[in-house]
């Protein structure tokens, strides 16, 4: 029997997304896709249309660049998650409280996450997994088991 493509899709993607500071550029990106809806919000929502309009629009379009190249370009991911903090702070001024607080609280939050993401860590092991390995270190040799002598 041959594998069909969908059983190789899901590891690919874990392998894509472990390289990279995954949760930390879709926050951020998810914060500045929040604030530019807030913006499209009805006036009886809206609580401060900031700056003119143009700057209210141009943060939280950085902030989804931001979030956008933070996936791409993990390399660069210390300056763009610096941008991405300072301007998700800059919303509070410029649009609707910073989204009503949620787009600004996913941005920073995003942002130190892509901020304190280390590249060369080893994979995290689950708690039942170095459970297993444990007991199997302590676990005695088979042959000692039956006989009471070492092999």
């Amino acid at each position: 029997m041959s594998r069909g493509p969908r059983e190789g899709v899901r590891p690919a993607f874990r392998q894509w997304r472990a390289g990279r500071p995954f949760w930390g550029g879709l926050l951020l990106a998810l914060g500045g896709v929040e604030v530019l809806l807030t913006l499209k919000a009805s006036l009886d929502v809206i609580l401060h249309v900031g700056m003119q309009g143009l700057a209210g629009y141009l943060l939280p379009v950085v902030m989804l660049l931001c979030g956008v190249l933070i996936l791409f370009n993990p390399a660069q991911r210390l300056f763009y998650s610096v941008i991405g903090v300072l301007v998700s702070l800059g919303t509070w001024l410029t649009s609707n409280l910073g989204g009503f607080f949620i787009g600004l609280l996913l941005g920073v939050v995003g942002s130190c996450l892509a901020f304190g993401w280390l590249p060369d860590q080893e994979p995290r092991v689950s708690r039942r997994r170095r459970k297993e390995a444990k007991a199997a270190r302590t676990a005695p040799h088979p042959l000692e088991r039956k006989t009471g002598q070492t092999a």
